[in-house]
């Protein structure tokens, strides 16, 4: 069930940039803001906590290490123990290079799977403002509305007096 959206089509990015700060003061409840390429300081502008992505990416990169590390001292020591040149079975130098490139590894392929899930993205999801030319040349301020629908327009004559090229009002996500 979706909520309904008033969105706000601006033609640069120093207007929506503006328009959405204004939005956040005046206490407008933002669904998000659709732009062709990212703007300095919007996620200030929105009002946006700090991403868990980081902290998610050093504890696959954690995970990666300790997987790799575990792994090849298993198998160097009890699987598979060879004894060359009279070293010790656990000759943990030989050990970095491949755990390094299996923390990078999954480090890497643990956030993207992680952004994917947690911005709701799947293979075949329609996007939600295509016939607004939401990411071609267009910035986008879907602003949701009230369940009983008022403040409709007010929403719109706000967005209007901040440069809003134009309003359409959208079924969202």
């Amino acid at each position: 069930m979706g909520h309904r959206l008033v969105v706000g089509v601006f033609k640069n990015e120093g207007s929506i940039l503006k328009a959405t700060e204004a939005a956040r003061l005046k206490g407008f409840s933002i669904q998000d803001v659709y732009t062709p390429f990212p703007i300095h300081g919007m996620d200030d502008a929105m009002g946006m906590k700090r991403n868990i992505l980081p902290r998610l990416c050093f504890l696959f990169g954690s995970a990666g290490l300790g997987f790799a590390l575990l792994f090849q001292w298993w198998v160097s020591t009890y699987n598979w123990p060879m004894n060359i040149g009279g070293k010790t079975f656990s000759a943990s130098p030989a050990l970095i290079p491949i755990a390094f490139e299996f923390t990078v590894l999954c480090a890497g392929l643990g956030t993207v799977a992680s952004l994917f899930f947690l911005r709701n993205m799947y293979p075949g999801k329609k996007p939600a403002f295509a016939e607004l030319r939401a990411t071609n040349d267009r910035f986008l301020l879907a602003l949701r509305e009230k369940e009983t629908g008022e403040g409709r327009d007010t929403m719109v004559a706000f967005l209007k007096s901040n440069g809003a090229d134009s309003v359409e009002e959208v079924r969202g996500i």
